[in-house]
């Protein structure tokens, strides 16, 4: 019972995180995972390659940094353009009801908050990353 009860809860939370994704706006919010992913790549090879190589690590972690600052850029981009939408549907209506105003400003905040939080994950992997290269050049 309790691994139904365990199987469900996730299925249902992977759904609650599909839903936002799929609100913020698929084209944007695919642009920033990504960003997120690439970033996440390049960080794993860095970390592989810190005792072998130190150019290529470099390498790596200037790759990571640009990444995780395309993704942040991307979703502000794609908050910015989704205010912009928000505003001309207000525009369109003539007075709109609050609810419906603040609906678009969560939507449109959406991909800022995910750009962000892409930004952050990368960002630890990148400060970790450059301490073990301090670290590796000390050693040699």
């Amino acid at each position: 019972m309790f691994t139904l009860t365990l199987a469900l809860k996730t299925q249902f939370n992977l759904l609650v995180f599909l839903n936002i994704f799929m609100e913020g706006g698929p084209l944007f919010m695919s642009l920033i995972l990504i960003c997120l992913l690439l970033s996440i790549a390049f960080l794993i090879i860095g970390f592989s390659s810190i005792n072998k190589s130190s150019e290529k690590t470099n390498k790596m972690l200037k790759m990571a940094v640009d990444s995780s600052l395309l993704g942040l850029v991307i979703g502000f981009l794609g908050s910015v353009l989704g205010l912009i939408s928000a505003f001309d549907s207000v525009e369109a209506m003539g007075n709109p009801d609050p609810a419906i105003f603040a609906g678009g400003l969560k939507v449109s905040l959406l991909t800022a908050t995910f750009g962000l939080f892409s930004f952050v994950i990368a960002r630890i992997g990148i400060l970790i990353l450059r301490s073990g290269l301090k670290i590796q050049s000390k050693n040699d």
